[in-house]
């Protein structure tokens, strides 16, 4: 019987998967780039967030933050649509990862940060590339500031260390062979023993959340949440990245963006906190947001 993954909403993770018989799953470019675009659209769609990725030949390394606690479900359809794009491009039969992926609990952000450090060097440890920034499929170029369309939440990251030359210092100077992973009954950990009992306590006071509104956002159908923001960018000619939420009229186009996310995307206030337009206001906040929103975008507030 498989032992249930220790996690929670809010949970930090690095994750692994391989190609089934170390089978090269992703052994051009146009795949490594199919698979990132799965992972973003899918990630968006579910509401976990993206911290970062490196994409090798034979297997992929994720950060994330189960925001939404559905980690399982992203990494499920990430895993099942690639699948089925490979075979097709590639020919061959039967599983195209090698079974459950694997998933280590990370303790705070002193861990992830070395977390992410581990993440960025396989190319160079591989000696694919002599620096993390020459290496195309991971999220170095995205924190460097140097693809148009980042992946990863890269405010976030730079945060984490205070900001981005901060980052790029201890990138040049540091080298992470591995990471001291600590076993448990409850899975892989990055970070203290002591920490699991919190980690457990977290866990256990979700388990009974789910709700029958929950059950029956699973079972419908929700547009996209970067369907959502296109839509209503390309509507008023705004891009939400460039606001700083100062005016009346941004603070009026932030709650419009909130009832839309929520009823149109079915995401949650807890996963809409999570999102970079809101992540400065208080949870309790985003109720009251959204009933004013919802009353002067229909003013019968339907």
């Amino acid at each position: 019987m498989r032992r249930a993954r220790l996690t929670y909403p809010g949970a930090f993770h690095h994750v692994v998967n391989r190609g089934i018989k170390g089978e090269y799953i992703f052994p051009g470019d146009v795949d490594k780039q199919t698979f990132l675009e799965i992972l973003s659209e899918k990630a968006a769609i579910l509401g976990v967030r993206l911290i970062g990725y490196c994409v090798m030949s034979n297997h992929f390394h994720l950060l994330l933050e189960n925001s939404s606690g559905r980690m399982s479900d992203l990494l499920k359809q990430v895993n099942g649509s690639y699948g089925i794009y490979y075979r097709r491009r590639h020919g061959g039969k039967g599983y195209v990862f090698q079974g459950r992926f694997q998933s280590t609990l990370i303790q705070d952000d002193s861990y992830l940060r070395l977390a992410i450090l581990y993440l960025l060097q396989n190319p160079v440890r591989a000696g694919l590339v002599p620096t993390i920034s020459e290496y195309p499929w991971s999220s170095a170029g995205d924190y460097l500031q140097k693809n148009k369309h980042p992946l990863a939440d890269v405010t976030f990251v730079h945060e984490l260390w205070g900001g981005k030359k901060y980052l790029l210092r201890e990138i040049l100077s540091s080298r992470l062979e591995k990471l001291s992973i600590k076993k448990s009954d409850f899975g892989d950990l990055l970070g203290e023993y002591e920490f699991l009992e919190k980690a457990l306590d977290k866990r256990d006071k979700r388990v009974d959340e789910k709700t029958s509104e929950r059950r029956r956002r699973d079972d419908s159908y929700f547009e996209p949440v970067r369907k959502v923001y296109w839509e209503l960018e390309k509507r008023h000619g705004i891009k939400f990245e460039q606001m700083d939420f100062g005016t009346l009229a941004e603070k009026q186009l932030r709650g419009e963006l909130l009832v839309y996310l929520k009823d149109l995307s079915g995401l949650t206030y807890r996963e809409i906190a999570q999102l970079p337009e809101f992540s400065e206001l208080k949870l309790h906040s985003l109720a009251k947001l959204y009933k004013d929103a919802k009353k002067r975008i229909s003013p019968n507030g339907s």
